[in-house]
């Protein structure tokens, strides 16, 4: 399919057809050596291709993109000078990045650097987050610490979760209409391991995943790393189109499709029932594993909390679903706490895929997470209203400091998903930086390269006044002198 992205193969190394198809359009029409190379950083940066991945021939890709041997030979002499690629003779010329950087989704927290040029303090809008609850996370903590002494006399080693957290977890999902059994529940470090455990599990390198497009950007960037190839079903402000979807799904007959169906990140699109039952039946028609990501399914904001998804199936039709969730967006990031929801043979799979990588959860976050799991209903309604004060606070913000861009209100979720107007994204996201705000550019939501320029994710996760300030900062950015142009971006971290 023409949309579909093969990053890297089984030997490590990328073709000429391959990296070619990668670059952006611009770049293909007039390849000069300049933007080659900048077009090849960028994409080493944001992960789009991986490190240490040998790169084509420079007799190859010249002919590939059409242009001379030596605009090519001339685009590796840059990235050689810059510390992106690496070549020796005889081996080839592999991708790499410069001492000082880091690779994509480390990126450094503010504390470590997250201020401007004159010294202010940063702003961090590129985490789509909120802070613990103090209250709850107290006690939490006292009654975990009561429990802790008689765990600590065992050997501590529970690979599939504490079984009274693998108890709530199901309890919940039953409370919520999808009948559960503790044995059907796998206690993870968090969603983003267990989207990584379902992909170790379920897919080989080269097999096809369909995604939403935008989505979650370090799922596309697990999957890039496993070398999966890439079909997208696309989410817009009216939401999703099915018959795409299903012709997505028919057509290419992927092994796994990875939604995220409650508050989309990072649209904030909510699926109506009828489209969740007619996604449900065309990748069981297929045989696709449907992988659906919970994480921010509580963040109800306008409109009731859904149901699981695999709710809606027909009796015995949701045995090819999966559902993940964690504790990061209802109560903090910090407590490294998910989970996943399977056919109880698939949890035992799972967890012999989980032992081989990190044995067992800390006992600790998961004696913390059980009363904070078991009170979310009581503690989510404050939670919820602070939400919505900052987003009504934000949008105040954006409509007094930048009325020409444009949004959809979300009913639900941590964040806007903001039209610029022009392609400026990833240039405004590098100026801002420079006045402190560290923000999430559309582009790295993209399942294909250069897209989604027009767009950044604003989170309302701050304090008014924050917010408020980030935007002030945002706005000065872009009416500064000098227009906004594309720019190579370094890399962000979002979640």
């Amino acid at each position: 399919m023409a949309n579909e992205r093969v990053v890297q193969t089984a030997d490590r190394a990328l073709g000429s057809r391959q990296l070619t198809a990668l670059l952006p359009a611009d770049v293909r029409a007039r390849p000069g050596y300049r933007a080659l190379a900048d077009a090849v950083r960028t994409l080493i940066l944001d992960g789009r291709i991986a490190l240490h991945v040998r790169l084509p021939a420079e007799r190859d890709l010249a002919e590939a993109v059409g242009a001379s041997r030596a605009t090519v030979s001339s685009a590796y002499d840059l990235l050689r000078e810059s510390g992106y690629v690496r070549s020796r003779r005889g081996s080839g010329t592999w991708t790499e990045l410069p001492d000082g950087h880091v690779p994509v989704g480390a990126h450094a927290l503010l504390g470590a650097g997250g201020y401007s040029a004159d010294g202010d303090p940063g702003i961090d809008l590129a985490i789509a987050a909120m802070g613990a609850p103090g209250a709850s996370l107290s006690d939490a903590l006292g009654r975990a610490a009561a429990r802790l002494p008689a765990l600590a006399r065992t050997p501590g080693y529970h690979p599939f979760g504490l079984p009274d957290l693998r108890a709530a977890v199901a309890e919940r999902f039953t409370r919520r209409g999808l009948p559960t059994r503790p044995e059907q529940i796998l206690v993870t470090s968090g969603a983003q391991q267990a989207f990584t455990l379902v992909t170790s599990l379920l897919c080989r390198a080269g097999d096809r995943v369909v995604t939403e497009n935008p989505t979650y950007a370090n799922a596309l960037d697990a999957l890039r790393h496993a070398r999966l190839r890439t079909a997208s079903i696309a989410v817009s402000d009216a939401g999703w189109d099915m018959e795409i979807a299903e012709s997505t799904l028919r057509q290419t007959v992927p092994r796994l499709a990875y939604v995220i169906p409650d508050f989309q990140n990072p649209t904030g699109a909510l699926m109506p029932p009828d489209q969740r039952l007619r996604l449900l039946a065309a990748s069981r028609r297929t045989g696709t594993w449907l992988l659906v990501d919970e994480t921010i399914a509580d963040i109800a904001l306008d409109v009731p909390a859904p149901p699981p998804m695999a709710s809606l199936a027909p009796r015995g039709g949701a045995d090819h679903v999966v559902t993940i969730g964690s504790l990061s967006k209802t109560h903090w990031g910090g407590l490294r706490v998910g989970w996943i929801r399977a056919t109880a043979k698939m949890i035992a799979e799972l967890t012999s895929v989980r032992v081989s990588t990190d044995m067992t959860g800390s006992v600790l976050d998961q004696l913390v997470a059980l009363p904070l799991l078991e009170g979310l209903d009581r503690a989510l309604p404050e939670r919820l209203a602070r939400l919505r004060e900052q987003r009504a606070a934000l949008v105040a913000s954006l409509q007094r400091h930048t009325p020409e861009w444009s949004w959809k209100l979300p009913p639900g979720g941590l964040s806007l998903w903001v039209d610029l107007g022009e392609p400026v994204g990833s240039a405004l996201a590098e100026r801002a930086r420079a006045g402190g705000v560290h923000i999430g550019r559309g582009a790295r939501f993209g399942v294909d390269p250069g897209t989604f320029e027009h767009r950044l994710r604003i989170p309302y996760t701050l304090p008014a006044d924050r917010l408020d300030e980030a935007v002030r900062r945002l706005a000065t950015a872009l009416h500064e002198g000098v227009p906004l142009t594309p720019a190579v971006e370094r890399p962000h971290w979002v979640a």
